[in-house]
């Protein structure tokens, strides 16, 4: 472990002990801390979601229209609100475009509810709409309330102008 070597100096003068300390114990107990360590950590697998992406095939030909009352808009904005629609350009007022949020399952009510109303429910669609102040936590959070809903026909797209003509008017 320690060692002590003694040396006298020539001349009578006192003796100076030298102190050699052996480090190769300190470097096996750290091999073995950093070995205890490495067996104990909890290695945690990535979270993944699975994302529904088109069937392989042939697209429609020509555009798909599609009534508004047979799909429901989800607009997220920033500080976690979430606004919501059934309507068209010519109809999206401040009265249509209704807020909620993300606490419990109003969302999936929200979506239920639409789909009870809708004239076609085997062509129900919810399209989501993140804005560019939304967070992507907010964006999980609506994917969870779909799974929750049980909807599977689901649309990320870019939010319109004229709903951001009526979002900024709410917000502001």
């Amino acid at each position: 472990m320690a060692e002590v070597i003694a040396q006298e100096k020539q001349g009578g003068k006192q003796k100076k002990k030298l102190i050699r300390v052996d480090m190769t114990p300190m470097v096996d107990l750290g091999f073995l801390l950093i070995t205890f360590f490495m067996f104990t950590t909890n290695f945690t697998k990535p979270n993944v979601m699975d994302l529904g992406l088109p069937a392989k095939g042939d697209p429609p030909s020509g555009p798909v229209v599609m009534d508004q009352k047979n799909q429901v808009t989800f607009i997220l904005g920033k500080d976690n609100r979430v606004f919501y629609h059934q309507s068209n350009a010519a109809d999206l007022n401040a009265s249509n475009l209704k807020e909620t949020d993300f606490s419990g399952i109003k969302i999936s009510k929200i979506i239920a509810e639409a789909y009870k109303n809708a004239p076609k429910p085997e062509n129900f669609t919810v399209i989501i709409k993140p804005t560019d102040e939304a967070n992507y936590k907010n964006f999980v959070d609506m994917l969870d309330n779909l799974a929750i809903a049980k909807k599977e026909r689901y649309g990320v797209a870019d939010i319109k102008p004229w709903e951001t003509k009526v979002y900024k008017d709410l917000v502001q």
